[in-house]
């Protein structure tokens, strides 16, 4: 059998109430909750009874979705279920982080809540726009976007490319596409997220990071920036944290990186199926599972049952 990887969640995946049974269900989800509680109150009630709205605001998505990523990697572990390979999309790469023990999950969580405070900062100056951009090659859409003056942030899988920009360079790149006959899907986001806009809220991470001791990972955490696994020292690993949040989401060339390395099961960790659609149109042939709550945690229990 091939190795298994854990795969974090990354925003626009969360919704009100999620993690809320693992949090009832499980001691180790129940502890690491009520300390970032403490860290951060009102965390708790933000995910489980806050508005979707509210939720949304990326200052309160990320620690709230960092929670939740985290919440299903701990349920795994505790019946056994552990992981060969990790990686995080976007802000899923912090719950990956601490998943991979790079960071102490107390220091991770103050690092998530710095990032999306910084996020929404930048966001607030420069208003932008996302864009998903449908069954377009690459090299085609990197084109359109020199053209337009956007920026391809996310390399989703097969066919599926995120756009982000400047709200009226967006426009002119939905004009564009429409133009050339390419489908595109305008995101449900509040900002242009992993572009040059964010760079002060990489600041602000190299900032939080001087504070704290990172590790060597303990399994391979694979990297957004990159695609390849994090470095064992602290410098490259600062590094690749700052500059991920103003820089591109490889992630179709991630999952290819896991699988030439050996990983053939892949599990989201963390609310909603995003990630498992990604892996099945870049790797159809992978064993991929979700897992965000105590359902489907049993239900991929029992798939490994079946399978003995």
């Amino acid at each position: 059998m091939g190795k298994r990887a854990f795969l974090m969640a990354g925003q626009g995946s969360q919704f009100p109430g999620m993690a809320q049974d693992l949090y009832t269900a499980e001691d180790n989800v129940r502890a690491l909750f009520d300390r970032a509680e403490a860290q951060r109150p009102g965390t708790l009630a933000m995910m489980f009874d806050g508005s979707a709205e509210e939720l949304k605001q990326t200052d309160n998505t990320q620690p709230c979705l960092f929670l939740a990523d985290l919440a299903a990697a701990i349920a795994l572990r505790a019946h056994g279920i552990v992981p060969d390979a990790v990686a995080g999309f976007s802000l899923g790469e912090i719950a990956a982080l601490a998943e991979a023990n790079v960071l102490d999950a107390g220091d991770a969580f103050r690092l998530v809540c710095a990032r999306g405070e910084s996020m929404q900062r930048a966001a607030e100056k420069t208003p932008g726009a996302m864009l998903a951009v449908l069954r377009a090659e690459r090299s085609a859409v990197e084109s359109m976007c020199a053209e337009c003056g956007v920026y391809a942030v996310n390399y989703n899988c097969p066919g599926q490319i995120v756009v982000a920009g400047e709200i009226g360079k967006i426009d002119a790149m939905k004009e564009l596409l429409s133009a050339k006959g390419v489908r595109f899907i305008p995101l449900a986001v509040g900002g242009a997220f992993h572009t040059p806009y964010m760079s002060e809220a990489s600041e602000t991470l190299r900032g939080e990071l001087a504070t704290m001791t990172l590790h060597a990972p303990a399994v391979p955490l694979y990297a957004n920036r990159t695609a390849q696994p994090y470095p064992g020292d602290a410098k490259g690993q600062i590094s690749l944290i700052t500059a991920q949040v103003a820089n591109s989401v490889l992630w179709e060339d991630t999952i290819r990186a896991m699988a030439a390395d050996g990983v053939e099961e892949f599990i989201e960790c963390g609310p909603g199926k995003t990630l498992a659609g990604l892996v099945h149109k870049t790797l159809p042939e992978a064993r991929v599972y979700s897992v965000g709550d105590v359902a489907s945690l049993s239900d991929y229990l029992t798939t490994l049952r079946k399978a003995v």
